[in-house]
C-alpha cells in the first residue's frame, strides 16, 4: 500500500474543487430533463395524436416536416413538436378531402 501525504491546505482545496464539480454536474443534470425518454412519444402516439398512419408519419420524416430522435431502430417524438405539426397534417386533410 502506498501512502500519500499532502498538506491540509492543499487537502481542503482538493475537496473544494470536487464539490463545485459535483453542483456543475447536478445543474447540467436538471437542465438535462427534458431529454428523457419518459417525456417523448413514440411513433404509435403520435399516429393516433394526429390521426395518420405510420406510412404518413414516416414521409413527415423523410420530408424533414418533424423532428424525431432515433434510438436503435425506434423513432421518438417531442410533444411539443407533434403540437407543431398537427396544423400542418390538419391542413393537408382538409385539402385531401375536397
Amino acid at each position: 500500500m502506498e501512502v500519500v501525504i499532502i498538506e491540509k491546505k492543499t487537502f481542503e482545496a482538493l475537496l473544494t474543487d470536487v464539490a463545485t464539480l459535483m453542483e456543475k454536474v447536478n445543474g447540467l443534470a436538471r437542465m438535462c430533463n427534458d431529454r428523457r425518454l419518459s417525456n417523448w412519444l413514440d411513433g404509435e402516439d403520435v399516429c393516433r395524436m394526429l390521426r395518420i398512419s405510420p406510412r404518413t408519419l414516416q414521409t413527415l420524416r423523410d420530408n424533414r416536416l418533424i423532428a424525431c430522435s432515433q434510438v436503435n431502430r425506434k423513432f421518438f417524438y417531442k410533444p411539443e413538436e407533434v403540437e407543431r405539426v398537427l396544423p400542418l397534417v390538419e391542413c393537408y386533410r382538409a385539402k385531401s378531402d375536397t
